[in-house]
């Protein structure tokens, strides 16, 4: 545990600068040694004032810079299937941010090339299992002291969708979340979903299908429905309430500062994921690192990756159709655990 862990990130936009400061001085025992962006310039400006960071417009080419022990994805996520089979080509552990790989088949893919390797390799970061509120839900529900789970609620809003945003991104990118988060904490597979769409808010860019309510149905028979809406105007804001046969519980309902003047009181909404989840990315990539220079891998994996690409894309098809669309996923293999496994076994890489 004494040696520090040579990082290669990949992806310097918004994302990834943000993991490149917290491996800097958030987190102990790693470096960022490499750094790679089709922006050089973006590149270099992440990694302004670090000493011995390579810089480079490639991934591969990041990849195979001096010191690199493992990597952090944080590019577009068309780009992760083609970085990971790099990553797992070196033997290198990898932490790759959501999604995993856009598309089901090709997520498959990564989870095949891992099978043949015979070990994990990969974390995928589904940083909600690493946030205090949810970790305290997840124990809540595995003790069973409010009996059996039959109802999922949950919420998800942004302040306003970034210019590229579609229609179809509101399930396969925002509610991607959710659908990790209820296989964690259900212990089920979707086997189900509809969408359904009320008119479009007037804050919603024109064409964009914004509000939606999403509505899963778990091989367990519990329900889980998301409301998402990526334009609400105020705030950042994830809740989730578990409704059971003895009880339920909620989260994600805002306690922050509040501040009292002019007559009135005024509570703080968090304005994005970065701030809401910041100490679960810190928890999430510690957690990372810690097990890495242990030689082990933990959390969610590749499996839960592919599970959640598969997953959105029915929500997909189910937003064109109309239609309540069955999920249909691949036979799970030994190597992953059951959805509701947290931490992972740990594996030796």
């Amino acid at each position: 545990m004494g040696r520090t862990l040579g990082v290669a990130v990949l992806g310097a936009g918004h994302m990834g600068a943000d993991h490149i400061r917290r491996l800097d001085r958030a987190v102990s025992g790693a470096r960022v040694v490499a750094v790679a962006d089709p922006d050089a310039d973006r590149a270099a400006a992440a990694v302004a004032g670090r000493e011995g960071v390579a810089v480079r417009t490639d991934a591969e080419a990041a990849l195979a810079a001096p010191g690199v022990e493992a990597v952090l994805i944080a590019s577009p996520g068309e780009a992760h299937e083609a970085a990971l089979l790099a990553a797992f080509a070196r033997g290198l552990p990898v932490l790759c941010e959501k999604p995993m790989v856009p598309d089901s088949a090709g997520a498959l893919r990564v989870v095949e090339a891992e099978l043949r390797l015979g070990r994990r390799l990969a974390q995928i970061g589904f940083m909600r299992r690493y946030d205090t509120e949810y970790a305290r839900l997840k124990s809540l529900l595995d003790d069973g002291r409010l009996g059996r789970p039959l109802m999922l609620h949950c919420v998800h809003r942004n302040v306003s969708s970034p210019p590229h945003f579609t229609s179809a991104m509101l399930v396969n990118s925002s509610v991607a979340h959710e659908i990790d988060a209820a296989r964690w904490l259900l212990g089920q597979e979707p086997v189900a979903v509809s969408v359904h769409r009320p008119r479009p808010s007037a804050g919603a860019p024109a064409g964009l299908l914004d509000p939606q309510f999403v509505l899963f149905e778990t091989d367990g028979g519990a329900l889980v429905d998301v409301e998402v809406f990526v334009n609400c105007g105020f705030g950042y804001q994830v809740r989730c309430e578990a409704v059971c046969e003895a009880g339920s519980a909620r989260i994600g309902e805002e306690r922050g500062i509040a501040v009292t003047a002019a007559g009135g009181v005024r509570e703080e909404v968090p304005q994005d994921y970065l701030v809401r989840f910041a100490d679960a990315y810190d928890r999430e990539v510690r957690a990372w690192v810690d097990a890495v220079r242990r030689g082990r891998v933990t959390g969610p994996s590749a499996w839960d990756g592919y599970a959640a690409s598969a997953v959105a894309e029915a929500g997909v098809r189910a937003l064109e159709s109309g239609a309540r669309t069955p999920i249909a996923l691949a036979p799970r293999p030994e190597l992953y655990g059951p959805p509701g496994t947290h931490p992972y076994a740990p594996q030796l890489l």
